[in-house]
């Protein structure tokens, strides 16, 4: 039983959470306003930048890594999109891909430069962290880029607008649509391919998984840039939420990120945590958050109480059986 408890803490804790915010909910016109279906979904919308930054995350923290630069590159994908469509013209797909790739390259970089060199991968993405904000300052002249809609040049074509509308009428936001699909996709690599065992087995024990035939560097390599492939995404999800793209944009969104994770179950030591404990780790952050704002809880004493749940779910870590996958 306390096996099975520790297995799905951040399912528990994520449920937890939910039955607090309905009961501490403020309410109006004789409605609980944390249950309105509008603010449901914008806990979600809120945290699909997050949550796509921490499904990436995911995959390097199960190999025992950290990759501290994924809030800068969003920066840069944002810039990088917002630059793209409003200053060269480019069209939606082009934009889109050439900004993907970017972050594919620059998380395959890393990997390279972690797996072939030895060098750990904190000071690896430290320096990334610091190259990809250099990046996107250069890129917009230091300054923020508006996108607006038109034919006009200067102005981006109207579809990438849909990246902030609602789809299902009116109702379910497209980050939240995207946010989603990225975690069926992770949650199915992690748990029906080979990749998944061997991901799982270098954060086991890497000197094991070597000599096991694994090819350790080439997983290694694969996983960073998966990791700045979604960053890149979370870029251009950013960009298309807010109509705009600014080099210091993500800021600290590595931290959220890692938080998400670790609240997920996930061991920064690596080869243990879930894609389905992420999504439940950022979640659970979102609606405290929200149930937290609904209250007009100072946003100090905000990260305070975070804080302490973050603190909260690496001691269970501590606590967690070794039997326990």
């Amino acid at each position: 039983m306390t096996a099975w408890l520790f297995r799905f803490q951040s399912l528990f804790g994520l449920v937890l959470v939910f039955l607090a915010a309905v009961v501490f909910s403020p309410v109006r016109n004789g409605e609980l306003l944390f249950l309105d279906s509008g603010n449901l979904f914008n806990v979600v919308r809120a945290m699909s930048e997050i949550g796509i930054l921490a499904v990436g995350m995911t995959f390097v923290i199960l190999i025992g890594g950290i990759d501290l630069s994924v809030g800068s590159v969003l920066g840069l994908a944002s810039v990088g999109a917002a630059v793209l469509l409003v200053r060269q013209d480019f069209g939606v797909l082009p934009a889109v891909l050439a900004v993907l790739a970017a972050g594919l390259v620059f998380g395959l970089l890393q990997g390279v430069v972690t797996a072939k060199l030895g060098i750990q991968a904190f000071i690896v993405t430290l320096a990334g962290m610091q190259i990809a904000r250099a990046l996107a300052r250069i890129f917009s002249g230091g300054q923020g880029v508006e996108i607006a809609y038109g034919d006009a040049p200067g102005r981006a074509p109207t579809a990438f607008s849909l990246l902030g509308e609602r789809t299902f009428g009116g109702l379910v936001p497209v980050p939240a649509l995207i946010f989603a699909v990225v975690a069926g996709l992770a949650a199915v690599l992690l748990r029906v391919t080979a990749f998944s065992r061997h991901v799982y087995a270098i954060g086991g024990n890497e000197k094991a998984a070597r000599l096991s035939g694994v090819p350790v560097d080439r997983v290694k390599i694969l996983v960073f840039g998966l990791c700045g492939l979604l960053a890149g995404l979370a870029g251009i999800v950013h960009a298309g939420q807010l109509n705009y793209g600014g080099p210091n944009d993500g800021s600290m969104a590595e931290l959220d990120a890692i938080a998400a994770v670790v609240i997920g179950g996930a061991s920064l030591s690596g080869g243990r945590g879930t894609v389905v404990g992420t999504v439940a780790g950022a979640l659970l952050v979102g609606v405290l958050r929200n149930i937290l704002t609904l209250n007009n809880v100072d946003s100090n004493v905000q990260l305070l109480i975070i804080g302490l749940v973050i603190v909260a779910a690496a001691g269970l870590q501590r606590l967690r059986p070794a039997a326990v996958g």
